[in-house]
């Protein structure tokens, strides 16, 4: 099994948001703080389905672009999954989106597109990449973690009529 990544195209174009976002919530980020910085740990919570919405973008608008980069990445020549990035009000880059197929999730497709993610932030010259995701995810949390992420922030009112309610994390990787 080989993951082959790749800045989206307009021979790819029509891959563009064609992946599963369906997943199961078994547990949970819970935050603490610890001599002034921001701890995580995980707890079971009862399982549920959580699908992400699409955003409606145009994808073509990305394609040659300084600014935005959408990357697609296949495993034996099959779709598995995207990552796009933007920059950002503050000056970062910002992973706007990332979504790996369900059959390819664990399977490293997801650590292949952040490293494209973080290769083309630096080639750009950002200081560095931000990212949110929500308390829910935790796999997402992992992989950020097992990137060199850290978790910078939190906020428990952004996401409050969501149900069942989520806090969202913003997560930051400093160059």
């Amino acid at each position: 099994m080989e993951v082959i990544t790749y800045k989206l195209d307009t021979l790819h174009i029509h891959l563009f948001n064609q992946f599963n976002r369906k997943f199961t919530v078994s547990s949970k980020v819970i935050l603490d703080m610890a001599g002034g910085k921001l701890t995580w740990a995980i707890t079971p919570v009862e399982p549920y389905e959580k699908e992400i919405p699409i955003d409606d973008v145009d994808a073509s608008t990305f394609i040659d672009s300084e600014e935005k980069v959408i990357f697609l990445a296949e495993v034996d020549g099959k779709p598995a999954g995207q990552i796009k990035l933007i920059t950002w009000w503050n000056g970062y880059a910002y992973i706007d989106d990332l979504i790996v197929n369900p059959e390819f999730r664990g399977l490293s497709v997801g650590r292949a597109l952040m490293d494209e993610a973080i290769q083309w932030s630096k080639e750009r010259r950002f200081p560095g990449v931000m990212l949110e995701t929500q308390d829910d995810n935790v796999a997402a949390c992992k992989l950020y973690e097992s990137c060199g992420f850290v978790l910078g922030g939190f906020d428990q009112y952004t996401l409050k009529n969501f149900k069942p309610n989520e806090t969202a994390l913003f997560w930051y990787l400093i160059f």
